[in-house]
């Protein structure tokens, strides 16, 4: 009975559109008085002991590095860069497009960051080369969902924090999948161009011109390498790095590449806080909607009901169908609290690495992040051109298959994400 009022709630306020946050936090405070299963003070406990952890510090920090680095100039010189390699293809400045969003990844942690950052540049930028609009959105669209595939990842940070598993070795596990995933994409843009006739620059390919663009953008590509650096080194923590990139985007933005002004930061500061509270809002209310869910022993049904399926391809497939589900309707920070307990210990029961999994859970939501009806890639891509989200579900859809293609070699072949963390 509990259960059932808890979900009747949680789906009525969905439907009402009321954010994901509150109606989580309002099903379950009116399920526990209605039945009596636990005070309002378990509400409050779960909602600070939720908040109180040392590597959730890290959010604010990397949120804040990425609206630092997004209004320094560092966007236009990686673009630079990726240009430089792959400009001169057909399809090239759509390639360098996704290129520059997984150099962003690297940066941010945050796909609605990394398609807001890039897309209000190289939108317009394409649609000045010629490229069709809503293509030019969805390529931003979908290259943004690596933001949190590629370290430094926020969702990564929410995975650690319930599965109980090593950032560290979440963040070196993320890169090569994050790295094929957008050579996927980059093939998809390069047949689309081809048969849409949009042509590269024309310009040779050359060292030379590689190696200037290497040089102009050297302090963007000094940040992911002293952030992961530092991690994987020892020097200090990812909570350590987190604060310690901000510092560095701040100082190449202000001192460096002076694109960055003292008027831009109260906005920065802002931005980073509002999106800090909505995330360790959403991670209380999550937190005790799962804790009502275990109280009802959903995790233990589920596992019985999975484990009961007898059979461990099957088994990872079902999970991933629901992960694939959960993702088009829910935020990703409530998918990884609320389901990351609940899957763990079955995909580790049936011989998957809790790291490998981690990084299969992640890009399953981050697919979710192009897939309406959240999709917040989508709606993020949708304010920057004015293309309405029905024409962009439509269009995203060679993507999203490319994402699933990926998904399932991420899946079966477990050295893609294992292979840099086994070489510590």
């Amino acid at each position: 009975m509990t259960l059932a009022i808890l979900f009747f709630l949680f789906c009525f306020f969905f439907l009402l559109s009321i954010p994901i946050s509150v109606a989580l936090g309002m099903s379950a405070i009116i399920t526990m008085l209605i039945s009596g299963t636990s005070s309002l003070n378990f509400f409050v406990t779960n909602l600070v002991n939720a908040m109180d952890s040392f590597p959730l510090m890290a959010v604010p920090f990397f949120m804040l590095a990425g609206e630092l680095m997004g209004k320094g100039g560092i966007t236009d010189r990686l673009f630079g860069l990726a240009n430089s390699i792959v400009g001169h293809l057909t399809g090239g400045f759509a390639m360098a497009t996704i290129m520059t969003c997984m150099f962003f990844a690297s940066i941010s942690g945050s796909s609605p960051a990394t398609v807001a950052a890039i897309g209000s540049i190289m939108i317009p930028a394409m649609i000045r080369r010629g490229y069709d609009l809503r293509f030019a959105t969805v390529t931003v669209a979908a290259a943004g969902s690596l933001g949190v595939i590629i370290p430094p990842s926020i969702d990564m940070i929410m995975f650690s924090v319930a599965g109980n598993t090593s950032i560290g070795d979440l963040f070196l596990a993320g890169i090569l999948p994050g790295i094929f995933i957008g050579c996927c994409l980059m093939v998809w843009a390069y047949i689309y161009s081809k048969r849409a006739g949009y042509k590269g620059s024309g310009d040779k390919p050359s060292i030379k011109k590689i190696l200037k663009e290497i040089n102009n953008s050297k302090w963007a590509l000094t940040i992911p390498i002293i952030i992961l650096g530092g991690i994987y080194s020892g020097i200090f923590t990812p909570t350590e790095a987190a604060s310690i990139s901000v510092f560095v985007g701040l100082f190449i933005g202000l001192f460096i590449y002076r694109e960055l002004k003292i008027s831009d930061l109260p906005k920065a500061f802002l931005n980073a806080g509002m999106t800090t509270s909505l995330v360790f809002f959403i991670l209380g209310s999550a937190t005790t909607f799962g804790k009502l869910l275990a109280i009802e022993q959903v995790p233990n049904k589920m596992a019985s009901f999975l484990i009961g399926l007898d059979n461990p391809i099957i088994i990872i497939l079902v999970m991933n169908l629901i992960l694939l589900f959960v993702g088009a309707f829910m935020e990703t920070v409530v998918a990884l609290i609320i389901l990351t307990p609940i899957l763990l210990p079955i995909a580790v029961a049936i011989g998957f690495n809790p790291v490998h999994f981690g990084i299969i859970m992640i890009v399953n939501l981050a697919i979710g992040f192009i897939t309406p009806p959240i999709g917040v890639n989508l709606f993020v891509g949708s304010g920057i051109s004015g293309l309405s989200i029905e024409r962009l579900a439509i269009g995203i859809l060679p993507y999203f298959f490319i994402m699933l293609f990926s998904l399932v070699v991420i899946i079966f072949w477990p050295d893609l994400s294992m292979f840099l963390v086994n070489l510590k």
